[in-house]
């Protein structure tokens, strides 16, 4: 996999002033904290913006989306010291950087991983728990003297990192606000589609193709009953009657819910969601994690949240953006718009109303 920031170093773009950088070891995790220098003493509050870097990259490919986003608040509230500030943290993912304990976990099928799907959900799942768990701690190390108060928590993340953002929005309340970006919320589509394209054997010896992946070696029964726990589509859906027998990739609309399946839904959604902001950034020719693999539960998610949905007391906001001409890459484009995503979010007021925007870059 090619490194999808790549495309930040050619870009053009004005490069944001830099920022402080200090290190610590948090709960045996190497933690990067941007923007402590920079707080004024008279802002007691403090966001904090935590950075999840993609597949096979380090903590260390994040630092310009962290200038990026401080260098934007900072100039936005420069004639307000006391206003609310923000500071952004990145940390190696699960078996990367200084964490890597087996290179082929972090490969694909087509790279000689036969346990791709287990590895790269688990190593995700244990980043967004890692990031709870630096959460209740951070503080403590950083503000050993009660200088600041963590008041709110965003998270962005990009492909592995996005993947791990939309755990740390569902499975953790003090996390308000993210940004993924070309990150998926429906693994087994992605997954199972991957698996297609690899021509795995658990594939292609069923007729018709496909039709014994789950269960099969590659998406062991037990490790689909715990994707179903963590995994938005998989989550929610498994509420839903979405049909039977038509096969292991979702290709069309999905249902509405009945009233029943509301009521199950409804308290599933309050706890995961309820008034969190959403900006989910996509790459409209990204093959490795094509858009349309979470297409149907996106539409179904937006007509669900959306003013006139049957969720939309759930003040669920959440921005759909594709970036037309973006392959499997984060594009200045894509910065500039998580960079205003994360501005207009800290100077939001807390009451807070429920909206979908979708838009084509």
């Amino acid at each position: 996999m090619t490194d999808p920031m790549k495309t930040l170093d050619t870009s053009g773009r004005p490069k944001p002033t830099g920022v402080s950088q200090k290190s610590y070891a948090i709960a045996g995790i190497q933690v990067t904290v941007f923007g402590l220098d920079e707080l004024r003493p008279q802002a007691k509050d403090v966001a904090c913006l935590w950075l999840l870097h993609p597949r096979l990259a380090t903590q260390e490919r994040m630092t310009g989306v962290a200038e990026s986003a401080l260098s934007d608040w900072n100039g936005r509230i420069k004639d307000s010291p006391s206003a609310k500030g923000l500071i952004a943290v990145s940390f190696d993912q699960r078996n990367h950087g200084t964490r890597l304990v087996d290179p082929l976990a972090n490969e694909a099928w087509r790279q000689g991983n036969p346990r791709h799907a287990q590895d790269m959900f688990s190593i995700f799942q244990g980043t967004a728990r890692d990031t709870s768990l630096l959460m209740d701690y951070l503080a403590s190390f950083i503000f050993p003297n009660g200088e600041h108060t963590i008041i709110e928590n965003l998270v962005l993340g990009v492909s592995l990192g996005g993947h791990a953002a939309w755990s740390c929005l569902l499975h953790d309340p003090r996390i308000t606000a993210g940004v993924v970006i070309i990150g998926c919320p429906d693994y087994i589509n992605l997954m199972v589609d991957r698996a297609r394209l690899s021509k795995l054997p658990s594939w292609t010896k069923s007729n018709p193709p496909g039709a014994e992946i789950l269960g099969s070696e590659a998406f062991p029964t037990s490790f689909v009953d715990i994707v179903k726990q963590y995994d938005p589509a998989s989550l929610f859906l498994s509420q839903v009657d979405c049909g039977a027998g038509k096969g292991p990739l979702r290709e069309g609309p999905l249902p509405d819910p009945t009233e029943k399946e509301k009521q199950a839904l409804r308290p599933l959604l309050t706890r995961c969601l309820a008034g969190k902001r959403i900006l989910n950034l996509s790459g409209g020719v990204d093959k490795l994690v094509p858009y349309h693999r979470g297409e149907e539960f996106l539409k179904w998610f937006k007509k669900a949240i959306s003013p006139d949905g049957w969720f939309a007391d759930g003040a669920v906001s959440f921005e759909d953006i594709i970036d037309q001409s973006a392959g499997h890459e984060v594009t200045a484009k894509m910065v500039d718009e998580a960079v205003r995503f994360i501005s207009e979010t800290l100077a939001a007021d807390a009451g807070r109303k429920g909206s979908v925007r979708e838009s084509k870059i």
